[in-house]
């Protein structure tokens, strides 16, 4: 590759080949090229908004926070130490401009994946670059890249609004401090920029520290956990702190999906025994299994949004877990069973129409066995998109071909970028639109809808699903309130 071979983005990427419905596509994705982003599940930190100060440096920036980077470079034999990651007890191996170049040598490693496309797309649309990142380039790229950091154009919050973002939600576990969002909520912020309350530390018997975090939430909210009963109160309390912080919405991701009704008396008798040590592997999933349901009934209280993301074995590589930590890119998919699962949870709460629960999967063979057929039948459930190893080209397209005709548009949540790596956040989300534009002009000349039907649900599946789905209450000139109106 030469010195500065073109940065490969090309305008049409992702649309079909067949020109009718390459034009169709193209015409449908410049109606909402522009669209406000609406980002109601993620994982950016929200410090940076609080702080509003300079990101240092760009390996920190766009690397080290992201997996799906990480875990191909470890694949490949790459030694993350060597791209700027930090093992536990060990100093820093590199300078961020060291691991910048080792990334740059190995970033043709990316071809063909989703994470090429939204770097390529973040280089040359965010940063102004035109040529490709290679071994060569390395220095050149971290030089301009830092050289805009530091500019106050590119501070957090002037990006949210150069890259539209109307709305975005962080995700903080129950024992988690909220100061940052304290903070952006006394700047009236938090309409914008809110918090997700992610209580599996407290939920799960399983988690570390299981007992020990349990008794960490009674001091956090004043309320005592001596008694089941005192700890539905304390996570009440806690669920309202949040709410408090703009929350709109919980998140759940259990390794199972296994919902389990339970007595009033078997939960007691199980919380005691999940804090005094004595459970069985089995006694710990069935309570797990039961505050689903507990949190699913808070929420027709508290109006909370519910979402739930199983199925991801995580930390699958122990070596690598105790070098590095989690969320470096060790966690695998697996099969999960959602029919018999949800069964328990979605008798106590599915037909409520008052609840939205919205279900993810990594298990793409559940679309149109389980999940399509659920979704078009209970009224508080609905689709979330197509999440972390799907959340690409063909992930998308297979989540809408398996799932619209038994599902429909309307029982879905729209997009979530589910993502750290903040600048990446843009072309996500032109990913997502380019997919669906696709599919729409694809079933326009197949006959299935028409074109001002396209011309609607392209905007549906933009923004207007994820407002109504995370209850965000936004202003809007809404083709969701004229279909449904």
């Amino acid at each position: 590759m030469s010195e500065h071979a073109p940065i490969a983005v090309d305008s049409d990427r992702l649309f079909p080949i067949e020109p009718r419905a390459r034009d169709l596509a193209r015409s449908l994705h410049a109606q909402v090229v522009d669209s406000p982003i609406i980002s109601p599940h993620g994982h950016t930190d929200p410090a940076w908004f609080a702080e509003n100060a300079h990101f240092s440096d760009p390996l920190s920036l766009l690397v080290l926070p992201d997996h799906y980077l990480l875990r191909m470079l470890y694949s490949r034999g790459v030694d993350l130490q060597s791209v700027g990651l930090v093992a536990k007890g060990a100093a820093p191996a590199v300078t961020p401009r060291e691991g910048w170049r080792c990334f740059a040598k190995h970033y043709y490693l990316f071809q063909g994946t989703p994470s090429r496309l939204w770097l390529d797309s973040t280089f040359q649309q965010v940063f102004g670059l035109d040529y490709a990142l290679n071994e060569s380039t390395a220095d050149q790229y971290f030089d301009h890249i830092s050289s805009l950091l530091a500019q106050s154009s590119f501070k957090p919050r002037a990006l949210l609004d150069r890259f539209n973002i109307q709305f975005i939600a962080t995700t903080e576990h129950a024992l988690d401090s909220l100061h940052h969002h304290e903070q952006l909520t006394s700047e009236g912020l938090s309409g914008r920029i809110t918090t997700t309350f992610r209580p599996d530390d407290v939920l799960d018997p399983h988690a570390a520290g299981f007992s020990d975090n349990v008794e960490q939430l009674g001091v956090l909210t004043g309320e005592g956990v001596a008694t089941y009963n005192d700890y539905l109160q304390a996570l009440r309390r806690r669920r309202s702190d949040f709410k408090a912080l703009g929350a709109t919405a919980s998140d759940h991701g259990p390794v199972s999906p296994v919902t389990t009704q339970l007595t009033a008396q078997v939960a007691s008798q199980l919380f005691d025994k999940c804090r005094k040590g004595t459970a069985s592997e089995a006694e710990k999933a069935q309570f797990r299994g039961h505050m689903l349901i507990e949190m699913a009934f808070m929420s027709l209280d508290d109006g909370l949004v519910m979402q739930i993301h199983p199925g991801a074995l995580r930390n699958h590589n122990r070596g690598f877990y105790e070098a590095y930590g989690a969320d470096k890119g060790g966690d695998i998919p697996q099969r999960v069973d959602y029919c018999h699962a949800l069964q328990p949870l979605l008798n106590a709460v599915g037909n409520e129409p008052g609840l939205e629960l919205i279900m993810f999967t990594l298990d793409e063979s559940t679309y149109a066995r389980e999940l399509a057929p659920l979704a078009g039948h209970y009224p508080a459930l609905r689709l979330g998109p197509p999440w972390w190893f799907h959340d690409s080209p063909e992930g998308m397209l297979r989540f809408r071909r398996s799932t619209t005709e038994t599902a429909g548009f309307y029982n879905t949540a729209g997009f979530n970028d589910d993502t750290r790596a903040f600048f990446s956040i843009p072309a996500r989300h032109d990913m997502a639109r380019r997919i669906d534009a696709r599919f729409l002009a694809e079933w326009v000349l197949e006959g299935r809808i028409t074109e001002p039907e396209a011309q609607s649900l392209i905007h549906l599946l933009t923004t207007e699903l994820a407002t109504e789905a995370y209850r965000l209450n936004k202003p809007a000139h809404s083709h969701l309130a004229r279909a449904v109106g």
